[in-house]
């Protein structure tokens, strides 16, 4: 349900359970952030993350959060993974992201979707907090008043809207999705790790 592939220094994982919205499990997050922490130690150019379907991920798999998932520690791991990476990294939305998933998208230093898609995390309304790193780091994208439009109002937002706001970088039709994501990462390509780190750590 998570798929890896390698070309020329890009890592693209993607979520591939479209059946099921792409709802993530604890065994795929698990394995989101296995790979996440490798492409650190791997030395990776770019990272892409993105999904099949007509959703890149509906959040957290509902039977699962009910049962725990919701409050593992596992979410803040792959986030915090993929915002450590060294390289460029880009959430390639092929669709709506909500719930639990913004955090993956939230930590990614770009974010591309297609268009028509939604962006909403209903944690008020399903009685969770979100995860600990996300409101920071949403806030940090398009300030305090719009967050709490999105955590506390349960507005769904569309990526028209969003990339008003910030939170969503470009937005490109589907079948260009992914080609994009890797255009933009190609001066990445051609730089060392620590070149871009050093651009990065300077960017904050």
């Amino acid at each position: 349900m998570i798929r890896l592939t390698q070309d020329a220094g890009i890592w693209q994982v993607t979520i591939d359970r479209p059946e099921a919205a792409n709802a993530l499990t604890g065994e795929m997050l698990g394995r989101l952030a296995d790979i996440a922490e490798a492409a650190a130690q791997a030395q990776a150019r770019a990272f892409v993350l993105t999904g099949t379907g007509r959703v890149f991920s509906a959040g957290a798999d509902l039977a699962e959060a009910r049962a725990g998932l919701a409050l593992d520690p596992v979410w803040e791991r792959l986030s915090a993974a993929i915002a450590a990476l060294p390289c460029l990294s880009i959430a390639a939305l092929n669709g709506t992201l909500a719930g639990g998933a913004m955090g993956m998208a939230l930590a990614c230093d770009l974010r591309i979707s297609v268009p028509g898609a939604k962006v909403f995390y209903p944690v008020m309304k399903l009685g969770f907090l979100p995860q600990p790193s996300d409101p920071a780091r949403m806030v940090a994208l398009i300030g305090p008043a719009r967050s709490k439009m999105i955590l506390m109002a349960g507005q769904k937002i569309t990526v028209e809207e969003a990339q008003d706001w910030g939170l969503i970088d470009r937005i490109v039709p589907p079948e260009a999705l992914i080609e994009t994501a890797h255009a933009l990462a190609s001066d990445a390509l051609s730089a060392s790790v620590e070149h871009s780190a050093a651009i990065k750590g300077m960017i904050g």
